[in-house]
């Protein structure tokens, strides 16, 4: 997984910094995932206070789609697609639009814009349905230019917002869980991609529970990636998540937490190892993000139940 404020790559220009420096924007985090069979998947947060006053720059043409969540209302959005306008509708914050690579869209930058802009090329979408052995589908159905509600995108959305804005307290599986769940969802909702889901009976088998568990506990920085754990338990990603959490009622990056917290009280029970350090050797970003998870977690902060523990 790669979290960013600037993509500096020139040869990128669907997702991070290239992406961005087509629509005017100064920045532009990212976050790529490559949990489906190493298929590319971004979600990068635009925003531009100060528009160019034209079109967008082009994007190359790719078997690949966007998906906008609008965290900003755009009022008559003038759309274009092939080379000619095709729409000029209003848009409302917590909006989503769907668009073709292929049909190079583009866009009238003469207001403010805040998005968050998801490619979702065609290549995961069929390692989705590779992965759920149900037919790929033909492509993703839209309307140019319009703005429909779709309250998954727009939670989706919504989590991944802090991620963008603080990357190194988000873990690789946290990010690798909401993709799956985003080209799930698109590939259903918008592809009509039929899932019969597998009985998963007991969830995962006992050495299944305990590999993947050793695997996600054994870097508590969360950098294990979700299919390299499904890998070695001999299930797909989608399969594996869900196993997982049947058995142990949580999914990957939640238990990854509870992991943390766990190895964070053994150390706490010790009075020398100071809560930075500590922070630190439990995969925390720093120590105040080990405090926020710590406190969510189990109701006291980490000085106040190490005083407990130690009294």
């Amino acid at each position: 997984m790669e979290i960013s404020a600037r993509r500096d790559s020139p040869g990128v220009q669907a997702y991070g910094y290239g992406l961005g420096q087509k629509f005017g924007a100064e920045d532009a985090p990212v976050i790529v995932t490559r949990s489906l069979q190493r298929a590319e998947v971004a979600v990068t947060e635009i925003r531009v206070d100060r528009p160019l006053g034209r079109l967008s720059d082009p994007l190359p043409r790719e078997d690949a789609y966007m998906i906008c969540l609008m965290l900003r209302e755009i009022p008559r959005n003038a759309y274009w697609e092939d080379g000619r306008q095709v729409s000029a509708f209003s848009l409302r914050a917590g909006d989503v639009t769907l668009h073709d690579l292929r049909r190079e869209p583009l866009a009238l930058m003469d207001k403010p814009i805040h998005s968050l802009l998801w490619y979702l090329p065609r290549s995961a979408l069929n390692a989705f349905a590779d992965e759920a052995n149900v037919p790929r589908i033909a492509e993703l159905r839209y309307d140019p230019g319009v703005g429909v509600c779709d309250d998954t995108i727009k939670h989706l959305g919504f989590s991944m917002l802090p991620a963008l804005r603080a990357p190194d307290e988000v873990s690789r599986l946290f990010a690798d869980h909401l993709t799956l769940a985003f080209a799930a969802h698109a590939a259903q909702t918008y592809g009509g991609m039929r899932i019969v889901p597998r009985p998963l009976k007991g969830g995962l088998a006992p050495w299944q529970e305990r590999r993947s568990k050793e695997m996600i506990g054994g870097n508590l920085r969360g950098a294990t990636p979700l299919r390299e754990i499904a890998d070695a338990c001999g299930l797909s990603v989608s399969h594996f998540a869900r196993a997982f959490r049947r058995s142990t009622g949580l999914a990957p990056h939640a238990w990854l937490l509870q992991a943390r917290v766990e190895a964070a009280k053994a150390m706490l029970r010790r009075q020398d190892p100071s809560l930075p350090a500590i922070a630190a050797s439990c995969g925390f970003a720093d120590q105040s993000h080990f405090t926020r998870v710590f406190t969510r977690q189990v109701g006291l902060s980490p000085g106040a139940w190490r005083r407990l523990a130690l009294n």
